[in-house]
């Protein structure tokens, strides 16, 4: 019987243990509806608590169980969840014992990893071909891991992870091509390769810290390599090296251009700091400040400070210049404050900064053509209830050609609104009276011309002069049988002034001389014009059938008289009288080159005229809807002149002629102009200065100018293409833009423009031959293909028959980042500049390839 119960216990040991093994051997998939509190006897494993903080969850194709290793496998679409984490791979398995992980992708027939492992964890995704984690310290090593990264992806060869927070990879490469990251493509267009890469990630935050890192391009490694690289994964604003572009010029050597740094400060500051270095030692500095306040101002400080080195030192063409540059732009909102607004706009130079800048910049964009440079801060003051404006200037105003600046310091104008002197009886205004307007001014001025080496010095001090002026213009018009417009007017001038001229012949030297008095001096002035105006219209209708069907003609003509005493009189003693070198009584006023003017001298009894002229002309058109098209012979062609009574000599003016028009559908843009002398030039022998004598009639020609410009471009020569509905085939990746005929020829819109400038002007003002300027410009640009455009711009002196300046630019679309290419192959300044810049947002504070401001579309303001 012992035998028997014997027998019986070991025959259930043997089926328990047997129906044990079965059950490690049973596979099975993870029903869709289990929860985190659910295990499944069949196809999820049961650890101890304290192994765990959670539940592990798993599903597989096939799946075992090696109790005494403590041991799980995964084979074929094997997923294992666990808190935030999910795992994807063709081969998992869990050691209990070390607490680790292990996931492999699936293989190739070779062992080559054909589909990667994925890992999911706090919404990321990250990619691996082999990866192990220990879900006790929460410690993780990839390898050839990739990562998404806001607009980026990083593949490393090694990535450990030794938090949440932290990673760090071994030879990782960055790029933002969007067809890479999407898996359009299998080789990056670009990419950042780095030794050593540190990966930080926060809530607020993400950031990579690199070792040495160097840019690649389409696999071909550059020489842009920088120490290290701060790559930040933020929508705010970061701090990061610009990169610099380079080339060479022939003055001053090869060059980088712009190599820098860029530093955020604030809610509502930034600035970046970049540098131009040349190899002949040639060397400039760009500090740069932006500032904004939302819905109140913005701004910007900037600076160019450095030295130009010129030729070999020892030898004669050896030239060292120190040049600057400070400007502040200051641009107050609208909404702001409408009573109250304040604006700058400060540029201020060396005298020969344009001649020997460093900053290439100014070269492409033409600044180095600039003969005059112009500074102005406003401060304007209004009120709700008073009709008066208020308003503060400084300007600083400088001619690199004469190297002399006009200064105003401060000057203040004080306006009152213009309004009606008498009210109306009936509520709409009638007659003479009731139409009299009223504008008046007050404006005082502190001027000074002097030189950049006097500049706030006691020499500009002593030449300062003060002026006081006052306006008050009175107007008035009524319509006078219908179609006549009546107006008179008058104006009174008050002035008064720090510093009045004395003029004097000395005949030890020579010389006339003009010596300056302190004293206050002041002269009023009053003038009363008085006009009539009408329009006339004319139309000549042609027979029907014609292809021109009518002409039109618009006529404004206009005659005034104009009245002013003559204070050249002595009685008001505006004007004084000295002996010149001859011994001749010579007028002059004790005003003349001061900030107030000078009063007028001569009796003014002037009659002007003035014609102005519109013509049209109707045709036939097929292609408009009413079968009739307008063109514009004359948008405007007036005549002018004037009589004056009083004159003792000379009482016709010069005429001028003046015209616009627009032609070949308003492409084609006229501007001319043309002066004639009424009466005869004689020119003595030997002479090329003439003398305008009293005889009428001559009608020589002083001055003609004609301005012509007509803008071309493809769409002028052909319609548009549909590409999509006209060839079905279209190419992949790279080639997406081209559409492909039959014969596979590739199909794009080369979109190109060309703006053609000529200019034409004569200028003889009674000298017998008299100047000519006269010169043709092109400005354009081709689309070469989808990813290539080129433009360029050139001026050709037909007088000296030479090439001014001219520029070529070439840029190359690339993907994710854009190759430029500017040149001026003549001239004063030949230059070549090349630079390659990454287009995504993220990398535009990182790695800046152009200048980021407040207005980018991450900006938080």
């Amino acid at each position: 019987m012992v035998k028997t119960v014997l027998k019986n216990i070991l025959q259930i040991l043997i089926i328990l243990i047997f129906n044990n093994f079965l059950a490690q051997k049973t596979s099975g998939k993870l029903p869709e509806n289990a929860v985190n509190d659910t295990i499944s006897k069949k196809d999820t494993v049961v650890v101890k608590k304290e192994s765990l903080d959670d539940v592990l969850q798993t599903k597989a194709d096939d799946q075992r169980r090696d109790v005494p290793k403590k041991m799980t496998y995964l084979l074929k679409n094997a997923q294992v969840k666990y808190q935030d984490m999910q795992i994807d791979a063709d081969y998992i398995s869990i050691d209990d014992q070390k607490h680790l992980m292990y996931a492999r992708g699936k293989q190739d027939s070779l062992g080559k990893i054909i589909e990667p492992v994925v890992t999911t964890q706090a919404g990321k995704k990250y990619e691996t071909d082999q990866f192990s984690y220990n879900y006790k310290t929460r410690q993780a090593i990839a390898y050839n891991a990739r990562t998404e990264e806001s607009q980026g992806v990083i593949i490393a060869d090694k990535t450990k992870k030794y938090n949440d927070s932290v990673f760090f990879m071994r030879r990782g490469k960055y790029t933002t091509d969007e067809y890479f990251i999407k898996k359009k493509d299998t080789a990056a267009d670009y990419y950042l390769l780095a030794p050593h890469i540190k990966m930080v990630k926060s809530k607020e935050k993400s950031q990579i810290i690199t070792g040495p890192i160097q840019m690649y391009i389409e696999e071909v490694p550059t020489p842009l390599v920088m120490p290290f690289a701060i790559l930040p994964f933020s929508d705010k604003r970061s701090a990061g090296i610009l990169i610099p572009s380079f080339g060479e010029r022939e003055d001053v050597g090869f060059f980088l251009n712009g190599i820098g740094y860029y530093q955020p400060i604030g809610e509502h500051f930034d600035m970046k700091v970049l540098a131009d270095l040349y190899t002949k030692g040639s060397w400039n500095l760009r500090p740069e400040m932006n500032y904004i306040k939302k819905y109140r101002y913005s701004g910007n400080f900037s600076a160019d400070i450095g030295t130009t080195v010129r030729g070999i030192k020892g030898l004669d063409d050896y030239t060292k210049s120190n040049t600057y540059r400070i400007a502040w732009r200051h641009t107050q909102d609208t909404k702001a404050n409408p009573f109250l607004t304040f604006s700058a706009s400060v540029d201020i130079v060396s005298t020969k900064f344009y001649n020997n800048t460093i900053n290439n910049n100014y070269i492409f964009n033409q600044n180095v053509l600039n003969t005059q440079q112009n500074s102005t801060v406003t401060l304007t003051k209004r009120f709700l209830k008073l009709p008066v404006t208020i308003t503060g200037t400084a300007s600083y105003s400088q001619n690199f050609a004469t190297g002399l600046s006009d200064l105003r310091l401060p000057q203040m104008n004080v306006a009152i609104n213009q309004f009606y002197l008498f009210k109306s009886k009936t509520g709409v205004r009638q007659g003479l009276l009731e139409n009299i307007t009223v504008n008046t001014s007050l404006n005082l001025t502190n001027y000074v011309n002097t030189s950049e080496g006097e500049l706030f010095k006691q020499e500009m001090w002593d030449k300062m002069q003060t002026g006081l002026k006052n306006n008050i213009s009175l107007g008035t018009n009524t319509t006078i049988a219908k179609y006549f417009t009546f107006s008179l007017g008058a104006t009174i001038d008050n002035a008064l002034t720090t510093k009045t001229l004395t003029r004097y012949y000395d005949p030890v030297n020579n010389t006339v001389v003009d010596q300056t008095n302190k004293n206050v001096a002041g002269y009023s002035t009053f003038s009363t014009t008085a006009s009539l105006q009408t329009t006339l219209y004319g139309m000549l209708n042609f027979k029907k059938g014609a292809a021109v069907e009518a002409i039109r003609h618009m006529m404004t003509p206009s005659i005034g008289f104009t009245y002013s005493p003559d204070f050249g009189d002595s009685k008001f003693g505006y004007y004084k009288n000295y002996y010149d070198a001859n011994g001749a009584l010579t007028p002059y006023s004790i005003f003349d080159g001061g900030i107030v003017g000078t009063p007028t001298s001569g009796m003014t009894g002037s009659l002007g005229f003035n014609i102005g002229n519109n013509v049209e002309m109707k045709i036939k058109s097929k292609k408009d809807s009413t079968g009739v098209k307008k063109i514009k012979i004359f948008e405007s062609l007036t005549f002018s002149g004037s009589y004056n009574f009083a004159a003792k000599d000379h009482p016709w003016s010069v005429f001028s002629i003046n015209g616009q028009s627009s032609l070949f559908n308003n492409k084609l843009s006229v501007n001319t102009s043309l002066t004639l002398d009424p009466y005869k030039i004689l020119f003595a022998p030997g002479s090329d200065t003439g003398i305008r004598t009293e005889q009428f009639g001559n009608f020589s020609v002083q001055g003609f100018n004609v301005q012509l410009s007509y803008p071309l471009s493809s769409e002028l020569f052909g319609e548009k293409t549909d590409y999509a509905k006209k060839y079905s085939s279209k190419g992949d990746v790279r080639n997406e833009n081209y559409y492909f005929d039959d014969d596979n020829y590739a199909r794009f819109d080369q979109a190109w423009t060309l703006n053609v400038n000529a200019n034409y002007a004569y200028s003889r003002n009674l000298t017998r031959l008299g100047t000519k300027i006269a010169s043709i410009g092109l400005d354009g640009s081709v689309k070469l293909t989808p990813y290539w455009n080129i433009t360029g711009s050139t001026h050709y002196d037909m007088v000296t028959k030479e090439l001014a300046y001219t520029r070529i630019g070439f840029s190359r679309d690339q993907r994710s980042f854009t190759i430029n290419f500017n040149w001026v192959p003549f001239g004063q300044y030949k230059v070549y500049d090349f630079f390659i810049g990454i287009k995504a947002n993220i990398l535009s504070d990182a790695l800046k390839y152009k200048d980021r401001s407040f207005t980018q579309p991450n900006s938080p303001f």
